[in-house]
């Protein structure tokens, strides 16, 4: 062999066995470290490709059974809402069978025939018509019990036929269905909503006792938005329930309402300061009747509606205007003296809570402005 050139071959053209390409061959102790490191590579590259397959796996899992999770909250919403269609539907039923009977003798086997059809409704998972069922023993005090049973017969066999109606109805109707039926709105689903920002008057409150719960309504009026709202809260009975301001106060807060075709109940989602503001502006007695049928086209099952009215002249059994306009109060509030003291005779502003029968008041405020809960 010839002479070793820079390209690793000899003089006669041959590549020396010992070159590669002009590299030397590695001797033993290059080749000892290359074995090392080849060693080392394979030691922690099986290791990391164990670990990358096991956070896959992980992964793999942690998605099936949000998947599952999912498929089953998915199962567990269409079997309620196989369990809501058939109690509905057996509602109709009974409807049916009660107009084919006959009322007369609602007032001694009806209470028993309500419990036993709102256990029922119970187990077909609609609490708001079961809750509606037990509450039907009270008209059977009214004198006129028998038209107010069918009214509210009436509108039992008309939410039932909305709902079995429901994929054609109008989204905001659709969700007063729903929630009038008891299906669950949450309160971050409220929240989450635009909130209606104002300077809100609290123009009444009312505490009322239903099934060892005691509701707190708080009405409330925007000055700037004319919007009315009402805040629910509950307690068991015995315990103290939210605080609130009290009527007379303004506060600058955003609502935050619950769907429906006449949005009424609603979350405050940011309260800030009271304010200083005077007696809430009102409605006049006579545009009243227009208000009242807006909303009841709207949602045709409300039953309790707030209303701030101005220049209302309070009488034995209801509220006037100059004009000889009335509005009747409801049976229950009999002669509302306390409001009559502070009227005198003269005009004042009345916070009411209307209802099909009558307006029930809760605040008024005097010529000074000064504020009497009623």
């Amino acid at each position: 062999m010839g002479p070793i050139l820079p390209d690793g071959t000899d003089t006669s053209g041959r590549r020396d066995p010992g070159r590669c390409g002009g590299r030397p061959r590695p001797g033993p102790v290059l080749s000892e470290r290359v074995a090392t490191v080849r060693r080392v590579k394979e030691r922690w590259g099986g290791a990391t490709t164990r670990n990358t397959g096991d956070a896959g796996a992980d992964r793999a899992r942690a998605g099936a059974e949000g998947g599952g999770r999912a498929a089953a909250r998915r199962t567990q919403a269409e079997q309620r809402e196989s369990r809501v269609a058939a109690g509905l539907s057996e509602l109709e039923r009974w409807l049916a069978d009660q107009i084919g009977q006959g009322i007369a003798q609602a007032r001694q086997t009806g209470p028993a025939d309500w419990d036993d059809l709102a256990r029922r409704l119970v187990d077909a998972q609609t609490p708001g018509v079961a809750g509606t069922v037990t509450r039907l023993s009270r008209v059977l005090a009214a004198e006129d019990w028998p038209g107010l049973l069918l009214a509210e017969y009436a509108l039992l066999h008309l939410l039932a036929v909305a709902h079995r109606r429901a994929a054609a109805l109008p989204e905001p109707l659709r969700q007063t269905v729903r929630a009038r039926v008891g299906f669950p709105v949450t309160r971050e689903s409220v929240l989450a909503t635009p909130a209606v920002p104002d300077h809100w008057d609290v123009v009444g409150c009312r505490d009322e006792e239903q099934d060892r719960l005691v509701a707190r309504r708080v009405w409330l009026a925007g000055r700037t938005t004319g919007r009315l709202a009402m805040v629910l809260s509950f307690s068991p009975v015995g315990q103290p329930l939210e605080s609130f301001p009290p009527p007379g106060t303004t506060i600058d807060a955003d609502l935050a309402f619950y769907p429906g075709a006449s949005p009424l109940r609603a979350l405050v989602a940011e309260r800030r300061n009271l304010v200083d503001a005077g007696p809430p502006p009102g409605t006049k007695v006579s545009q009243v009747p227009a208000l009242i049928a807006e909303v009841l086209a709207a949602d045709p099952w409300t039953d309790s509606w707030p209303l701030v009215l101005d220049g209302a002249v309070p009488c034995p059994d209801g509220l006037a205007d100059d004009e000889g306009n009335a509005l009747p109060l409801h049976p229950s509030a009999g002669v509302p003296w306390r409001l009559l003291a502070v009227s005198g005779g003269r005009p004042v502003t009345v916070a009411a809570e209307w209802t099909p029968r009558g307006l029930l008041p809760l605040t008024a405020w005097d010529e000074e402005g000064g504020v009497v809960r009623l």
